[in-house]
């Protein structure tokens, strides 16, 4: 049913498969407006208990990846545009009474957001110190003492406040932490390598791109989202979207952007009587083909994270070595990272674009999305096992073998990441 990218081994893939396949995908999205906001959701914390390690093994380790929290829409365009929009069709007499209720609506919202576009919002701040402390909870053996934690973010705003808070968070857990903190343009290169500065930015070679042989994101935009049932209930003619740059698609991205990101600085109930469930759904199912493809092809530009990642948590292996590195980002990297490494099977290629939908699910990187490697050494020698998880959840990595559960071995995963640098190098 599904094409699997194979970076090692084709054995591993046929013995294993991948395993995180969700069917049930377009149900839960209707019954959850969180998860149809995809991308732009609040973060949710996580309730499921961790599954504790195989005896005689402790955590020494974490190595964290996180995106900014929550915070206003990235792009001006989503506000200006559809403030054009309204505007025009309100003076043209083009508008619903649903459309004016709108219009109204949006004019004595929309300024504030358009003036602190891409800002973090005090949302954000507090997802990142709640996820701090989660992490710190989770394994107090890790930080205890005084140990040296590393953090490092992006150069945007957004991402090194949530630097901040997250590391404010995990000092008050244990004030007797070294916690150094770093944001310059050359960090850029591991924690966001297609943004790193020019001179230093690598490309690989990214052969087995198969998601072009996959339906044009036009193609299945159209096929898939009622836009004329959504558009009808705004305006009374929406004919005139054509004009605008991108058309009636390029309306709708920013439209499905605004209805998943206002939740993150106001009430979610203020403009939810726009869509239906079932209409919301087929916007997020467009998107997330959209972001499967971008993020999927984009993948082996994530790269020098892997090769960070690895190189790091072996010299925090040496003796007083960190406790933690932490690196904070965007969501395009987790998207693409999760890609590489196939974390839960999401770097699977699927035969139809119907089908990407059920192993890649863009609500799995909402704001303040997280990723940990926890690695746990044996208290008999010097075997390293490890975890993945992602938002606070065990993650399956397919292309390995566990030892039990959720745990690998690291030298499994060095060798698998071996194998994609050998396959991939830089060109």
């Amino acid at each position: 049913m599904v094409k699997k990218f194979i970076t090692i081994t084709t054995l591993a893939l046929l013995t294993l498969g991948a395993t995180a396949q969700n069917y049930n995908v377009i149900e839960e999205v209707k019954g959850d407006w969180i998860k149809a906001s995809g991308m732009e959701a609040p973060y949710t914390m996580p309730d499921q208990a961790l599954t504790p390690a195989p005896e005689g093994y402790a955590p020494v380790y974490v190595s964290h990846y996180g995106r900014h929290g929550s915070r206003y829409a990235y792009n001006d365009d989503t506000y200006k545009l559809i403030h054009k929009a309204l505007s025009k069709a309100h003076k043209d007499g083009n508008l619903t009474a649903l459309g004016e209720s709108f219009y109204e609506r949006y004019e004595k919202f929309y300024k504030i957001p358009l003036t602190n576009t891409g800002d973090l919002v005090p949302l954000g701040v507090a997802q990142h110190k709640a996820i701090a402390a989660y992490i710190y909870n989770a394994f107090p053996e890790v930080f205890a003492g005084e140990r040296k934690v590393s953090a490092r973010s992006s150069t945007s705003g957004r991402c090194i406040v949530s630097m901040s808070a997250f590391c404010t968070s995990l000092q008050k857990q244990n004030p007797g932490l070294d916690i150094s903190l770093s944001c310059n343009h050359m960090g850029m290169c591991d924690i966001v390598p297609p943004s790193a500065p020019s001179s230093y930015r690598k490309e690989f070679e990214a052969w087995g791109n198969q998601t072009r042989e996959l339906e044009g994101y036009a193609e299945f935009f159209e096929r898939t989202v009622d836009y004329d049932a959504i558009l009808g209930k705004i305006f009374k003619d929406y004919d005139f979207l054509k004009d605008y740059e991108d058309g009636i698609i390029g309306f709708f991205h920013e439209f499905y952007e605004f209805l998943g990101n206002y939740q993150n600085y106001e009430d979610v109930n203020l403009f939810k009587d726009l869509v239906t469930a079932d209409e919301m759904a087929q916007m997020w199912e467009s998107n997330n083909y959209f972001s499967f493809v971008i993020d999927y092809e984009a993948r082996f530009g994530t790269i020098p994270l892997l090769h960070d990642i690895i190189s790091k948590a072996d010299e925090a292996l040496g003796e007083n070595g960190n406790a933690a590195d932490l690196r904070f980002g965007h969501d395009y990297i987790v998207e693409a990272f999760t890609c590489l490494i196939n974390a839960n099977g999401c770097g699977t290629v699927p035969e139809t674009a119907e089908e990407a939908k059920y192993w890649f699910q863009s609500f799995n990187v909402p704001m303040a999305a997280n990723l940990q490697f926890v690695l746990y050494r044996s208290e008999k020698g010097k075997d390293i096992l490890f975890k993945l998880l992602w938002n606070g959840k065990e993650a399956q990595l397919p292309d390995l073998y566990p030892v039990s559960g959720p745990y690998y071995k690291w030298n499994d995963f060095k060798d698998f990441a071996e194998g994609i640098f050998k396959a991939h190098p830089e060109k």
